[in-house]
């Protein structure tokens, strides 16, 4: 059983047992949380439901009493006047006189344990184990018949790293903030922290704090970091002048970089929240009086230094040492074989140096790999490669040394360096939706493309594979769906406004709160998942969906798929829609392929 009939089962069942109570006419300043499960009790139960003698109106006679016991003035009474101005066809809940509010916490807790007895009852084992990570998700509808040139970022996208590659990075970045910036040696002492940080997250410069913000731009509760220790939401919101709003102004920019706030959207740029982290950490834990602005500014420049990068760059090309690095080559060997099959054009446009391409991409591919693409472009300066029109390009020769000869022409088995979009649409004419682009950063490598250009994009999501994981697991299907059962639950009897159903709501209340940090633990203990604060998109998540037309956990996915294939995205109904549709029931798991469906194509 999938959850989406567990979802239909749950709602007719509520239906069925009466577990739906119309609600009040709200104002526009009302709460909006709701369930699909409420949406359709509270629209059944509005319109058939009638008023029993001694029982608040909208709720069913229980089993043990049949409905012949109903008086004739109980079927005579005029309907009830419909709605507030604008909500029509929603009864008010009003009591009869004989009806005084009874022992209200013995009535919460019956409706209290109804629900939950239906939530423990149809979820089944496995229930979301259909869940493909392999699979290619859609925000916006692409289709590859009408494709006819890829491109690709390199760097998390042609070639996926292990986690070795970040513990080398920190390491380096943490030597190099010692020795030339004069750091204590104290930090030294620190090694790298794995599942510490996630990407998407930001970074108060001037306070020193790494937290987690939704769409909507505000913290979320729980996620705010000084150091490696957590600050209490108390502080957070007096820290915020009372709130946890985050104003634009000093958010992060369009690329991520604000005046106060930075984001951090590479999945280079975890090594260095780390070692902002345990740098902050130091300073407070030995009581050592330093400035966070300072410190951002030398970890940022620590990080993207030419020491750094020639180390990384000297381990991979000198030493040898790819295999320690580099995943799943033999992927995107296959995932280049298909393309070029098919007749499609390929070009690659990187911010990596030639010689740490050239190493990886002759471990993954063969030394005969530049046959794939008909442009390879290297050290391109991305974004400022797709926004300005002033570097020209320049021919690197086999030992990848600068010729001085103009470019009149992007010619295939050459290597190029730097230029600019605008000279490459002028010299290739690939331009539009037959164009699709891959990449891992939200803002170098897809914004400027979709938005100024009109390519398509695809986005590499790494991070997918866990999360689909995590989502796939019985106790997230459980503790999610008692999580938004009970969250609707609390919205249709919030009309109970007595002292002992405050009480009980109270209790709710609290219950709800720890069901929000099991479910997001399971994913990220500091910082939950990339994709959701407690119930809105993070930040990241709303930019993933503008930026890209389809997004996936590595470019294997590809191989699951003919060129012909169409994605289509999956329609969520707005808060004020009703859902219609099975696949919007529950979770829609089942909207993605299987690999054994699709497997022929590989």
């Amino acid at each position: 059983m999938s959850l989406k009939t567990v979802g239909t089962a749950l709602t007719r069942t509520i239906l069925a047992r009466g577990n739906g109570t119309p609600p009040v006419a709200r104002s526009t300043k009302a709460s909006r949380l709701s369930t699909s499960c409420s949406l359709l009790a509270d629209r059944q139960q509005g319109q058939s439901h009638e008023r029993i003698s001694g029982r608040p109106t909208g709720d069913a006679p229980s089993p043990s009493e049949p409905p012949h016991t109903r008086t004739a003035a109980d079927k005579k009474r005029a309907p009830e006047t419909v709605g507030a101005p604008g909500v029509p066809g929603v009864k008010r809940r009003s009591f009869t006189s004989d009806a005084a509010a009874t022992d209200q916490r013995a009535y919460l807790w019956a409706r209290y344990n109804d629900l939950k007895r239906l939530v423990h009852d149809l979820i089944p084992p496995g229930a979301c184990k259909s869940l493909n990570a392999a699979a290619v998700y859609a925000n916006n509808e692409v289709n590859l018949a009408e494709v006819d040139i890829y491109g690709f970022d390199y760097d998390y996208t042609l070639a996926l790293y292990s986690d070795a590659l970040n513990t080398m990075i920190y390491n380096t970045a943490r030597r190099f903030l010692i020795e030339h910036f004069k750091y204590p040696e104290g930090i030294r002492k620190y090694d790298y922290i794995q599942n510490f940080a996630t990407r998407g997250l930001h970074y108060d410069i001037q306070k020193g704090l790494l937290m987690k913000i939704d769409a909507f731009h505000y913290i979320e509760p729980g996620t705010v970091y000084r150091g490696l220790s957590p600050v209490p939401d108390d502080e957070v919101l007096q820290l915020y002048g009372g709130t946890f709003h985050v104003p634009l102004q000093q958010d992060s920019g369009f690329y991520g970089k604000g005046p106060k706030v930075k984001q951090f959207m590479d999945i280079f740029s975890i090594p260095e929240m780390t070692l902002l982290a345990v740098a902050n950490d130091f300073f407070i834990t030995n009581d050592i009086d330093y400035d966070p602005v300072h410190l951002f500014k030398d970890v940022s420049v620590t990080c993207t230094s030419a020491d750094v990068t020639a180390t990384v760059c000297y381990w991979v090309v000198f030493l040898c040492v790819t295999d320690n690095f580099i995943l799943r080559g033999e992927e995107t060997d296959a995932v280049l074989h298909q393309l070029v099959t098919h007749g499609k054009k390929l070009f690659l446009i990187t911010n990596s140096p030639f010689s740490f391409v050239d190493k990886g991409m002759t471990h993954m591919v063969g030394k005969n790999w530049r046959d794939f693409f008909d442009v390879v472009i290297v050290q391109a300066d991305k974004p400022h490669f797709f926004t300005d029109c002033i570097k020209p390009f320049r021919r690197l020769d086999d030992n990848g040394a600068l010729r001085w000869e103009k470019i009149t022409s992007l010619d295939k088995g050459q290597i190029y360096k730097q230029g600019n979009l605008f000279d490459f649409l002028r010299l290739t004419h690939w331009r539009g939706s037959k164009v699709l682009y891959f990449g891992d950063h939200l803002y170098s490598d897809l914004a400027d493309l979709m938005l100024r250009h009109g390519w398509r994009t695809g986005a590499i999501v790494p991070e997918l594979e866990n999360e689909t994981k995590v989502v796939s697991t019985d106790k997230y299907a459980l503790n999610l769906t008692w999580l938004q059962a009970l969250t609707g639950l609390m919205e249709r009897l919030q009309m109970h406004r007595g002292t002992e159903s405050k009480e009980v709501f109270q209790e709710w209340q609290r219950e709800r709160e720890e069901l929000r940090v099991m479910t997001k633990n399971l994913f990220n203990p500091h910082f939950g998942s990339i994709f959701r604060t407690c119930h809105n998109p993070t930040y990241f998540s709303r930019r993933l969906s503008r930026f890209s037309d389809i997004y996936m956990t590595n470019l294997s996915s590809l191989l699951n798929y003919d060129q012909s294939y169409t994605f289509y995205p999956r329609r969520t109904p707005l808060q004020h829609e009703a859902p219609l549709w099975m696949d919007q029931l529950c979770t829609g798991c089942m909207k993605t392929p299987f690999l054994e469906d699709m497997s022929i194509i590989r």
